[in-house]
């Protein structure tokens, strides 16, 4: 049976080729599908429901580039340390708890919160992925899923490495498609460089993307040096890597010949400023990355290192920090910040059907309530977006043409269940 979705009369940012802002326009969704893009849409039918657009602006939904989303239940476990500190004193022991159950929950409690800020698309990288997937069935939402896995001890890496194989298998385009699987080698610095070889040899029949943490400290960067005699963009590259689609996390640490190789290559980037600057592993150069032509999206990183997934955050501090960082206020204007979350995300992803409202696309959609002090007047509704919009101003969000949440309620999700379990599951993995 046909399922149609009639948006009425809203302000709509396309983020198409003409990068065209329709006022009192109607976005048509028919199943999964976006049908029409035009003013006063007449569509006949008993199945179609509608939604008023009066005083809204309609947005492609934003795409997450950059998550571990069962990290929600970490939030506020432990800030202020450095990063390796971080890792090895704080989150590597309190995952070694961590049990299927757990990451169901957590990855729940982060739908939850990506949802409700307008957030239709997200990459995770993580454990007990099975159960992510599950929840993310379950949720409605979009997902590029990776297993993450280390290489250190080189018996339990290859073990890893085929528990994440199987995870590609099972899980590829599941959900109508909504569920797309890739793989995913933690570091190069968990990940040695023969381990890296195997892992592009053993997965060369899946031919799948893989999604990996590079260049995110200075210490990374330093040890690489040190022990490879390169930076890790130049090690990934000599390994072969960048022959496969790949999208790279973070790429705070770059040297002008790194980024050359990241554009050249075409390798995706997930720009993280939140979860950089909490960190203290400084800012990315993404004035440069951009100017050279890099496909560049935004992320959050996980709710442990950030501590929130509001995706509007980052697109404000994407253009904020550069501004400050060169001291230049023409630097990442508003229209570029915003593309970052929307088209920007989905050419990293190579997935060009997404983060665009136009006939043809995805019926991914997010619809932001404008009727509120912070948001007045329209002068400018991108820069409103960008410098003033906050996730709790998303009212309604689309997904493959299914409503996910309508003003203020989750319709796929048990939001005081999901609370309740996730609080338990916490509560035992910090004791």
């Amino acid at each position: 049976m046909t399922s149609k979705l009639l948006i009425k009369n809203g302000t709509v940012i396309t983020m198409n080729d003409d990068n065209d802002i329709l006022d009192s326009t109607d976005v048509l969704i028919e199943n999964d599908t976006i049908k029409s893009v035009s003013p006063a849409i007449t569509e006949p039918g008993d199945d179609l429901k509608i939604i008023a657009g009066d005083g809204k602006v309609v947005i492609p939904g934003l795409i997450n580039l950059h998550n571990h989303a069962a990290m929600s239940l970490f939030r506020s476990y432990a800030d202020d340390y450095p990063l390796m500190e971080w890792l090895e004193k704080k989150i590597f022991p309190a995952e070694a708890k961590l049990t299927e159950e757990d990451v169901y929950w957590g990855t729940s409690l982060a739908l939850l919160e990506m949802i409700r800020g307008g957030t239709t698309t997200f990459v995770d990288m993580y454990y007990y992925m099975d159960e992510t997937a599950r929840a993310c069935l379950d949720g409605g939402i979009r997902a590029v899923l990776s297993q993450v896995f280390i290489g250190v001890n080189s018996s339990e890496g290859y073990n890893s490495l085929q528990d994440a194989i199987k995870f590609v298998e099972n899980w590829q385009d599941q959900a109508g498609g909504r569920i797309i699987t890739i793989l995913g080698p933690h570091a190069p610095y968990t990940c040695p460089p023969e381990f890296l070889k195997r892992v592009l040899k053993e997965t060369e029949h899946i031919k799948t993307p893989i999604h990996i943490h590079l260049s995110e400290s200075r210490h990374e960067v330093h040890e690489s040096i040190e022990k490879h005699g390169k930076t890790p963009v130049a090690l990934m590259n000599d390994l072969g890597m960048f022959e496969r689609p790949v999208l790279a996390a973070h790429c705070v640490h770059l040297t002008d010949e790194d980024i050359d190789i990241l554009a050249s290559k075409g390798v995706g980037i997930s720009h993280n400023p939140g979860s950089n600057l909490k960190l203290g592993n400084g800012i990315a150069p993404l004035k440069k990355l951009l100017d050279k032509g890099a496909k560049v999206g935004l992320g959050t990183d996980g709710a442990a290192s950030n501590n929130n997934l509001d995706m509007f955050e980052e697109i404000r501090l994407s253009s904020l920090l550069q501004k400050g960082l060169y001291e230049n206020p023409t630097y990442i204007t508003a229209h570029e910040a915003f593309s970052l979350a929307t088209r920007g995300g989905a050419e990293a992803l190579k997935m060009n059907n997404l983060g665009v409202i136009k006939e043809g696309a995805k019926a991914d959609i997010a619809i932001l309530d404008f009727n509120k002090p912070h948001l007045q007047p329209h002068n400018n509704p991108v820069a409103n977006i960008v410098y003033s919009a906050s996730a709790s101003d998303v009212e309604t969000v689309i997904v493959d043409g299914k409503l996910l949440f309508e003003k203020g309620t989750f319709l796929t999700l048990d939001e005081e269940k999901i609370y309740f379990e996730a609080t338990r599951c916490a509560k035992r993995l910090r004791q």
